[in-house]
């Protein structure tokens, strides 16, 4: 037992939750993580560089599709259990999982939540990021940039050795005092192996709880914030898309994040 276990089992002895060390990532794995979040970024860039009124959802999709794969990567959520397509496009009342279409067409005074995942060489990126088209209303962009700031203030919350509950204190206490609420069942996960890790990750939680925050766990800051009710309800024809249950209004940003030794690595975002 090296000096590493013998702390996780000394912490666990004292009631805390500890991850797994196959949760732990080796210095080899952190390094090919990095560059498919390297890549991940770089496609939502790419977004940003050409989004606008006019464009439709299902143009996002292509930008995603073609950026990520002449890049040599390969859209994590395309095919995921069913995902028909290649990024979540989130719009103003929807909270997350958005389908792509043809359809639905950006208009002036939108927010749009743009969820992009990569896959290289087998290793897992994730983040997103709001956009705002063109002049929004007063309500929209306050409800975005508190959004930004709790991701900010979660993130440095989050301390190595410190716990996953205070990054949800963070975030909760700052969108409360907002006049708003966070989604309590849907929330932020491991990555890096696979698409999805445990743990998962709560952002309504107490300080002081949930799983350590021990050097090598990679898992992604991502609250969705609604501008009323917390509550959801997923659209039953296509069985991902999440909306708002009183049709406010929602915004999502999602960090990638790395515990070292040292602090909080942002890998994407």
């Amino acid at each position: 037992m090296d000096r590493l276990d013998i702390k996780l089992w000394s912490l666990a002895a004292r009631g805390h939750i500890v991850p797994e060390r196959s949760l732990l990532k080796t210095p080899k794995q952190i390094a090919a993580i990095k560059k498919s979040a390297a890549l991940n970024t770089a496609v939502l860039d790419h977004v940003a560089a050409h989004i606008h009124a006019g464009m439709s959802t299902e143009e996002i999709d292509r930008l995603v599709y073609d950026f990520t794969t002449e890049h040599g990567g390969i859209p994590a959520p395309l095919g995921f259990e069913g995902f028909p397509k290649s990024v979540c496009t989130s719009l103003n009342n929807v909270i997350c999982h958005g389908i792509p279409s043809e359809y639905e067409i950006l208009e002036e005074g939108d927010i749009l939540n743009v969820d992009v995942s990569t896959i290289l060489n087998g290793y897992y990126s994730d983040a997103s990021r709001m956009f705002m088209i063109g002049e929004v209303s007063p309500r929209a962009a306050k409800l975005v940039r508190v959004t930004q700031e709790c991701v900010e203030l979660g993130l440095r919350a989050a301390k190595p050795w410190g716990h996953l509950g205070d990054i949800a204190h963070a975030i909760n206490t700052h969108a409360r005092r907002n006049g708003y609420s966070v989604v309590e069942d849907i929330g932020g996960h491991g990555i890096g192996l696979e698409f999805h890790e445990p743990p998962f990750v709560s952002y309504v939680t107490p300080r002081g709880t949930e799983m350590v925050l021990v050097p090598g766990m990679m898992f992604t800051i991502e609250p969705m914030v609604n501008e009323g009710s917390p509550d959801f309800f997923v659209d039953e024809d296509d069985d991902w898309t999440v909306f708002t249950e009183d049709d406010g209004l929602s915004a999502q940003v999602e960090y990638m994040v790395l515990v070292t030794n040292t602090g909080i690595e942002v890998l994407s975002k």
